[in-house]
């Protein structure tokens, strides 16, 4: 791949809970890596010889498995993602062949020769994931972009995505009719609800939102 131009990426949303993946590396890049793939639920092994202290803390409460040595090939049985910082060249060659034989997708940290999928700069408010990639081409500007949209996109996105949450089975209950509910939706996000929220007026807020959809929310914990 080296000299080429990086391929089309096809951007997707993976369900990691419950599953393994393996982290090889124990630094700040595995740290971060780790720690994204733990609050997704993902069943996270860890192979590296050091761990930097909050790695070594999970560790040692079990909130992911360590093998106390550096990656070795049969290591990435089992798992379905592969994820590892950049090491030795041979190592993170061989990781990647491995990846390679079990149909396992594996990212090395800033080296697209050993990618089958790169990771995306993350927004998060709530249920809002918003994901940022430039195919590989300059990262750093993913990251710049994220920064940004971090600044505009206040914790009012999340609040309106955990009322929708409450709104969209009573919803689906009372309007059979897929088309008004569509048309209702747009009018949810199109109305002063998200204003209201970033104001701090969340029972204004609820109480619009339900005369817009015409049904009530349900309550938390549902």
């Amino acid at each position: 791949m080296s000299g080429t131009r990086p391929p089309s990426y096809y951007p997707v949303f993976l369900s990691l809970a419950g599953r393994p993946v393996v982290v090889a590396g124990g630094g700040p890049v595995a740290e971060r890596k780790v720690g994204g793939l733990l609050r997704c639920g993902a069943r996270v092994r860890v192979v590296a010889a050091d761990l930097t202290p909050e790695l070594a803390r999970q560790a040692e409460s079990g909130e992911i498995e360590h093998i106390a040595r550096p990656y070795r090939t049969g290591d990435l049985e089992g798992a379905v993602l592969a994820l590892a910082e950049p090491g030795d060249p041979a190592a993170d060659a061989s990781f990647f062949a491995e990846a390679e034989r079990r149909g396992i997708f594996a990212n090395v940290e800033d080296d697209l020769d050993h990618c089958s999928f790169i990771a995306p700069s993350i927004v998060r408010r709530g249920d809002l994931v918003v994901a940022i990639s430039t195919s590989g081409r300059a990262p750093a500007l993913a990251v710049r972009l994220r920064e940004r949209l971090e600044r505009e996109l206040g914790p009012e996105y999340a609040a309106l995505l955990e009322l929708a949450g409450r709104l969209r089975s009573p919803l689906a209950r009372a309007v059979p009719e897929f088309e008004e509910r569509r048309r209702r939706w747009y009018e949810l996000v199109d109305s002063s609800v998200l204003e209201l929220f970033r104001e701090g007026s969340a029972a204004k807020a609820r109480e619009r939102a339900e005369q817009i959809m015409g049904v009530a929310a349900e309550e938390p914990g549902r």
